[in-house]
């Protein structure tokens, strides 16, 4: 949830002026509205900027340390045992520092008499927003077993993606590293000696070993200006990606990517159906769970999208025409929504269509390896060609002078 600063007048017309935590504006409407407030200004909060460097040294709450923490909250609210004692235990027990510290800040909000999901928001570095949501919404319907045990569900879910996207990737990453650390060992060491003893045979060089002794000479010459253009390049990006435009356009390139943008697509749109399926299962409402799923897709192109179908659907559309003009989804998936929406059970069918999209994902990284084998050989096979034709012709050549010679 977010922090929005609102003006606003009450029943007899005086000017009111505050701020208040809501998923997004229209829910920050309805609760002024709930209170007899009516709204005229709803706006984002703006924090001032502090840099926390003791925050920054805080070790990360890993997904499995939070689905954790969920299961033995789903273990103990369902053993009946009250909040504020089952969260002591908890800080007590765990060994995160984050995770430990964010449970004693809970705890101590919770003996203050707020509420469980109110003092989760204040630690959105350990808790997501989806996470909070659903907590907010057991809570309210007094429902928080239930609650926990969709979050496991999801939780478990997006890990077993995360283990099978890391499994695919994991050799191609280690054959790319492999070769750009043999590149650079070939260039300071390797190359410059060759390049010594071509140089006091005084023979005629052919283009591959120029190029191989030219890109030697630059890489040990100048390798600070290799590092300075790196870091350049990457401060340029990470300056570009600020932008909206440009983020929407650099996560759209990705999804366009060859082998690999067509399994981060269908990932995120599994990741999509299974949490929307949750938020919808939890009770919250349709317009403010596409507001939180967008966040847990993690893609700025594919959340405009969702964004844009949220719009639609509080122009009166249904959800069905809204997907359909997002270009997001396959027809079969559009089909799920369809009988979902006809039948009444919208969240099984999103559950289904999550689950179709991660077999997919799941076949399609069995076979990723299978695919960029080829490329990789390739690309070893070039650099093995090149060298060798830049190391060795010249050596033949000066064994042919000689035999000629003699």
């Amino acid at each position: 949830m977010a922090e929005f600063a609102y003006r606003g007048r009450d029943t007899k017309g005086a000017l009111i002026k505050g701020a208040l935590q809501a998923a997004d504006e229209n829910a920050a409407a309805e609760q002024l509205l709930r209170r007899g407030v009516t709204p005229l200004d709803i706006v984002p909060h703006k924090a001032s900027f502090q840099f926390d460097w003791q925050q920054l040294l805080q070790p990360k709450v890993s997904l499995t340390e939070l689905i954790i923490f969920v299961r033995q909250m789903y273990s103990l609210t369902k053993a009946g045992i009250p909040m504020l004692r089952a969260m002591e235990g908890l800080a007590e027990h765990t060994s995160n520092k984050t995770l430990r510290k964010a449970l004693q800040d809970i705890t101590e909000q919770l003996e203050r008499g707020r509420s469980m999901a109110a003092a989760m928001d204040d630690h959105k570095r350990v808790f997501p927003r989806l996470v909070i949501a659903v907590v907010h919404v057991g809570e309210n319907t007094g429902q928080l077993e239930e609650s926990f045990g969709q979050l496991i569900e999801y939780l478990e879910g997006e890990q077993e993606t995360r283990k099978r996207i890391k499994s695919a990737t994991r050799y191609p990453l280690f054959v790319i590293i492999t070769l750009a650390i043999a590149v650079v060992v070939l260039n300071i060491f390797v190359i410059p000696t060759f390049a010594e003893m071509f140089r006091n045979f005084a023979v005629d060089l052919p283009l591959s070993t120029r190029v191989l002794i030219a890109s030697s000479a630059f890489f040990v010459n100048f390798w600070w200006a290799l590092l300075l253009a790196i870091g350049a390049g990457v401060w340029l990006v990470r300056y570009w990606l600020k932008g909206d435009a440009a983020r929407q356009r650099w996560d759209r390139w990705k999804l366009k990517v060859p082998a690999i943008g067509s399994i981060l697509e269908r990932s995120m749109l599994a990741r999509f159906c299974r949490s929307f399926a949750v938020m919808l299962r939890a009770g919250v409402p349709l317009t403010q769970a596409l507001t939180l799923v967008s966040d847990a897709v993690d893609n700025a192109y594919m959340k405009s999208r969702i964004r844009t179908m949220r719009k639609g659907i509080e122009g009166g559309e249904t959800l069905l025409r809204v997907s359909k003009g997002s270009e997001l989804f396959t027809p079969l998936v559009l089909q799920m929504v369809a009988v979902g929406e006809d039948t009444g059970s919208l969240e099984e069918s999103l559950l289904d269509a999550a689950e179709h999209y991660e077999r997919e994902v799941d076949y399609d990284l069995k076979n990723l390896t299978s695919k960029l084998e080829p490329i990789l050989i390739a690309c070893v096979a070039g650099i093995v060609l090149l060298l060798a034709m830049g190391i060795f012709q010249p050596m033949w050549n000066m064994m042919s002078a000689y035999q000629g010679s003699a």
